[in-house]
């Protein structure tokens, strides 16, 4: 069997345009620190997959590409690379100026192409993108009949519509490939199989908005001829995390939050969701200002529904708004008198059953 390292959609150099500058500028600069992660964890496989859009776009920051350049340097392994719809080959793309070490190949045209590596026995197949969309790579394609162990790798979208080189599941099935490595999916897919072929989508190794929540992470293990043994493993780094409190019969707002909340996760962006009734407008600013130190960005989604006084709409000019006005006064008159009050609320409530035709008058 051989050892591997698969890895995809890192999208270096993301602009994070919900963050605030800084933010955004650190959080493309610990993008670029990902690479020594996945670098670190490449020491000890004889191969590397990279399954496209490393880039966010087909240019880069020069700090990215040196960035690129040192990680790739210090992986031993063979690495193989399958430019993918946002970091596609052209004039402009790094993967055109830069100088790859001899132990990197990059698969820079849509045509399927292999790089033999006999010491291993292991043949590595590849195509990349050289626009924005690709027709599908995978039709109709089967590897030819040997004892070498056959990989691939290869951005792509498991949908037959996609203009993001559709494949099927039939496609996967009829390569004759041992494992298939792509890229595209955010998320990680678990390791599938289609016919004697299995395939994978490592995910992201670090989300970058909250389509993207969950662990992140890399593909690694081994493969054998018709076999493999791999796994995910998780990368250390920020989160984005949806976090929703239910305020229903809560009376102050940051106190309830907060508990909600808890120790929060300082290093993490989150969308907070407030949900349910509450009997007050909710000050959305000075809630975020309560928080956010317990996160490393906050935002706040305000889906409360305000619940509905007995006494709202005393005074409207309607029979109901001159009813709860005349009860009102009577209810304040009675300032000293708790059982009276009582009496008085009741009737409220009676009378606004019969004037909006409930069985029950409810908040």
């Amino acid at each position: 069997m051989v050892k591997i390292l698969h890895a995809a959609d890192l999208h270096m150099d993301s602009p994070f345009a919900a963050l605030p500058e800084e933010k955004a500028k650190l959080r493309r600069r610990e993008q670029r620190e990902l690479l020594d992660k996945i670098a670190e964890l490449s020491k000890d496989v004889d191969i590397v997959l990279l399954a496209g859009d490393l880039f966010d776009s087909s240019a880069s920051y020069w700090e990215t590409t040196e960035a690129l350049s040192n990680m790739l340097a210090n992986i031993k392994a063979r690495v193989f690379i399958a430019p993918g719809n946002h970091d596609y080959c052209a004039s402009r793309s790094p993967y055109t100026f830069m100088d790859m070490p001899e132990n990197v190949h990059v698969f820079k045209t849509p045509q399927l192409r292999a790089v033999e590596l006999p010491e291993l026995k292991v043949r590595v197949w590849g195509a990349g993108f050289t626009s924005t969309s690709c027709e599908g790579l995978l039709k109709n394609f089967t590897v030819p009949k040997s004892d070498y162990i056959e990989l691939m790798v290869l951005h792509g979208d498991l949908s037959p519509e996609s203009k993001y080189d559709p494949i099927t599941e039939a496609d996967i099935a009829g390569s004759g490939l041992d494992y298939l490595a792509l890229g595209h999916t955010h998320t990680y897919s678990g390791i599938r199989k289609a016919g004697g072929t299995f395939y994978a989508y490592p995910g992201c190794p670090e989300g970058r908005g909250f389509d993207e929540t969950g662990p992140k992470g890399v593909i690694t293990g081994a493969v054998g001829k018709g076999e493999v043994k791999l796994d995910f493993t998780e990368l250390p780094g920020r989160r984005y995390r949806i976090i929703e409190a239910d305020l229903t019969g809560e009376r102050d707002l940051v106190e309830a939050v907060a508990r909600a909340v808890g120790e929060g996760y300082p290093r993490d962006v989150a969308r907070l969701i407030l949900k349910g009734q509450y009997p007050e407008e909710a000050d959305i600013e000075a809630l975020t200002r309560a928080l956010e130190d317990k996160f490393f960005h906050l935002t706040v989604k305000n889906e409360l529904k305000r619940t509905r006084g007995l006494w709202d709409g005393a005074g409207d000019d309607t029979l109901t708004g001159l009813f709860l006005a005349k009860l009102r006064r009577m209810y304040d008159e009675a300032e000293n008198d708790e059982a009276g009050r009582e009496l008085i609320e009741l009737a409220a409530r009676y009378g606004l059953s019969a004037l909006e035709s409930r069985e029950e008058w409810r908040p």
